[in-house]
């Protein structure tokens, strides 16, 4: 039996979402249909791959708004309360963008404004340099990097803004699906920097929004 947490926004700000790898096509049918005929709350998606879409009722599939590379899709739309919060997204590489578009797609459920600059990680430094002054534009920077996850240090140590790091599973061999640049983030020199699982990029983004609601709403 299906429970939704219709009343998740209201008390802590993030609405709830669908994680749909688990999950069968039956089982993500069952739930849109529900969704879509009984409240009509938008809804996200995530780890919902091509063929699993591809799998659903053609009806069903039809009422989403569905993003291949980052595996997502909205259902009934996406919120539009949270206001201009400006968030930046930046990858150490192409290889990452699945993961950066996750959290992209996430901001733009959420209600929140996300640039994507991909393709500045370490092994061409001077991209990431070239950049800087439009990275610090933003509040917050989420930084997605695989291999040795050295992004965020570097970032970590450049800007004063809140860094999350989101380790991706991109690397040959010892880098062991991610878990390499998971504790090369965790061990960071920059100090305050913060990391999320590997390949979360909807974590990411939930953290980024709950740092913007923090700062705005501090008690004067």
């Amino acid at each position: 039996m299906i429970k939704f947490d219709h009343h998740r926004k209201a008390r802590i700000g993030l609405p709830e979402s669908v994680f749909c790898e688990p999950k069968s096509a039956a089982m993500v049918d069952e739930i849109i249909a529900q969704l879509t005929k009984n409240t009509g709350h938008p809804t996200l998606f995530t780890r919902l791959d091509e063929a699993k879409y591809a799998a659903l009722d053609p009806a069903l599939a039809a009422r989403m708004d569905y993003h291949p590379l980052s595996r997502t899709a909205y259902l009934n739309g996406v919120h539009h309360d949270e206001g201009p919060g400006r968030i930046v997204i930046i990858t150490a590489g192409t290889s990452d963008l699945p993961v950066a578009w996750e959290a992209l797609r996430t901001l733009e459920h959420l209600g929140l404004q996300g640039t994507l600059i991909p393709d500045v990680g370490v092994a061409g430094i001077w991209r990431l340099e070239e950049r800087l002054e439009e990275i610090n534009a933003h509040e917050v920077i989420i930084a997605v990097a695989g291999m040795d996850g050295a992004m965020i240090s570097v970032i970590g140590g450049l800007t004063s803004r809140p860094v999350i790091g989101v380790p991706t599973s991109v690397g040959y061999g010892v880098s062991a699906q991610g878990t390499t640049a998971l504790n090369s983030m965790l061990t960071s020199c920059s100090p305050g920097v913060v990391v999320v699982n590997i390949d979360n990029g909807y974590g990411a983004a939930c953290a980024a929004s709950r740092v913007l609601r923090g700062v705005r709403h501090v008690p004067e």
